[in-house]
């Protein structure tokens, strides 16, 4: 399902931003930007993504502000400016200064004396910090699924509702076209045995085969069934996205199989409106989680 999410909070004077966009998937695939000194978060951030969300390609984009001075610490490279030190009094020695006093000032301008480094970070907290960001980050995140997902809901329920009305109309159809059939199939022996007497045993069993063929009782008993099961999963919830879409691979094969059947008009113009209505739902239902 497609979403956002974001959220900000400053943690020992580094400001956190986490944001998640998502996009339809048929699998969960996670992908997180973050800087390079914070890489040793990314398998924490996957695992916390993985337990909010089953499916979907989803981005999480780290960014992490911490310009303030606290982090920064200076420290004196000792060996090496004793090894300056040293240099600078045999320097003075051959060139006949005599005692030459070295000060702090003249050592600090020689490179790597000073040594600014970074603090060092307590890996476990930072990694901590980032996942309570992102925790926020999904909640925001998932009340967009959720607004997005009543609206999917109803849509699918408007479709189901219309998909049953439709069968309702085949069921009703498919009788009347047995009678048809036999109708016209006694005016045609009529037409070519004319001077015959027609055999009313031989016409019911034609009528009885053509019957058998066309008759669609079970597909619509099963596609009633499929549209309650629909219903049942909308209102349970959860991360039902590809229990639908089996489900919707059902709808498809009994409406192909009640087409196949029925050569009769009326019903193909209902089959083709079920089979259009069943291939929205299932657009719909890529939406899902």
């Amino acid at each position: 399902m497609t979403g956002y999410g974001r959220a900000e909070e400053t943690v020992n004077g580094c400001t956190i931003t986490v944001e998640l966009r998502s996009v339809n998937n048929r699998y969960l695939d996670c992908n997180v930007r973050i800087p390079r000194l914070y890489l040793f978060s990314e398998d924490a951030i996957k695992t916390r993504v993985q337990s909010a969300i089953s499916r979907g390609k989803v981005d999480v984009f780290v960014t992490m502000d911490s310009t303030g001075a606290d982090d920064i610490q200076v420290s004196v490279n000792r060996p090496l400016a004793a090894q300056y030190a040293a240099a600078l009094r045999e320097l003075a020695e051959f060139c006949g200064a005599g005692s030459y006093h070295i000060t702090p000032e003249t050592l600090s301008r020689f490179p790597e004396v000073l040594l600014a480094q970074k603090a060092e970070e307590d890996v476990e907290q930072m990694a901590k910090d980032i996942c309570a960001v992102l925790d926020r980050a999904l909640a925001d995140f998932d009340q967009m699924r959720t607004r997005e997902g009543g609206r999917l809901r109803e849509d699918i329920l408007a479709r189901a509702a219309l998909i049953e009305e439709k069968v309702g109309v085949v069921e009703a159809r498919s009788p009347q076209t047995v009678s048809e059939y036999r109708t016209r199939l006694e005016s045609r022996m009529n037409e070519v045995l004319s001077n015959t007497q027609l055999d009313p045993a031989r016409i019911l069993t034609e009528a009885a085969i053509f019957a058998d063929k066309v008759a669609v009782d079970e597909e619509t008993v099963r596609l009633r069934s499929h549209i309650e099961q629909l219903r049942e999963m909308l209102d349970k919830g959860g991360a039902i996205g590809r229990k639908l879409d089996f489900l919707i691979q059902e709808f498809n094969r009994e409406a192909n199989t009640i087409g196949s059947k029925c050569s009769d008009i009326d019903i193909a113009r209902q089959v083709v409106d079920i089979k259009a209505e069943i291939e929205k739902i299932r657009e719909q239902v890529q939406n899902i989680e």
